[in-house]
């Protein structure tokens, strides 16, 4: 499959929605606009920045970062730019659907799914390139600052695998407790805490 594949079932869906469509124009792979009623005088007339007025589409057959570069670039003409991607049979999907479609939408930027099928194609809208307002995520910047005040040392490398388990302050912390039992034998998580054991020593005890 090549991106060109894309172009036709794009291009019907688009001419469909009433616009008129071109393609490879100043590198973009497809512009759409408005169709036979957007004349020389209105198009003289209307806002540069109507998102209705033009319409840039990226395709590629996967999604890659390529492609999510060029669409950012494509921002500097239009709001209203899309990425198009192939998928193939009724239950085809993108890989991290979920991260793909985070990114998106902070670039602002829509994603289309050309979904190849036995019978044809069918042009699926998943995002629509919409104002995006960042909020701070306050519990997990928090959690973060905790887990980063609570280690011993920084024993881990960046860029572990997944299943790799970490050293994390809980960890350290529960290791702290450990040596400190086989040093001293039996003691209270009181007078552990005295000899410099967290202060969560009785529920690293209890679990």
């Amino acid at each position: 499959m090549r991106e060109t594949d894309l172009f036709v079932p794009l291009s019907r869906w688009l001419e469909g929605q009433g616009y008129s469509v071109s393609a490879e124009v100043g590198h973009c792979d497809i512009v759409a606009r408005p169709g036979s009623d957007f004349d020389s005088a209105s198009s003289a007339d209307a806002d540069a920045d109507d998102p209705a007025d033009l319409i840039v589409v990226e395709m590629k057959v996967r999604m890659s970062l390529d492609l999510v570069v060029q669409a950012a670039l494509r921002k500097e003409l239009t709001e209203a730019v899309y990425v198009a991607v192939a998928v193939t049979g009724s239950r085809g999907h993108l890989r991290n659907t979920k991260g793909v479609l985070a990114l998106l939408r902070r670039l602002e930027v829509g994603l289309l799914l050309v979904r190849f099928l036995r019978s044809g194609t069918r042009i699926e809208v998943v995002l629509h390139p919409r104002p995006f307002t960042r909020r701070r995520a306050h519990r997990r910047r928090a959690r973060i600052i905790r887990e980063i005040d609570g280690r011993y040392a920084e024993l881990d490398q960046g860029g572990l695998p997944g299943s790799v388990p970490r050293m994390s302050a809980w960890r350290q912390r529960s290791i702290r407790v450990a040596r400190l039992l086989l040093q001293e034998g039996e003691c209270s998580p009181r007078g552990l805490r005295e000899l410099g054991a967290p202060e969560e020593t009785q529920r690293i005890l209890s679990t």
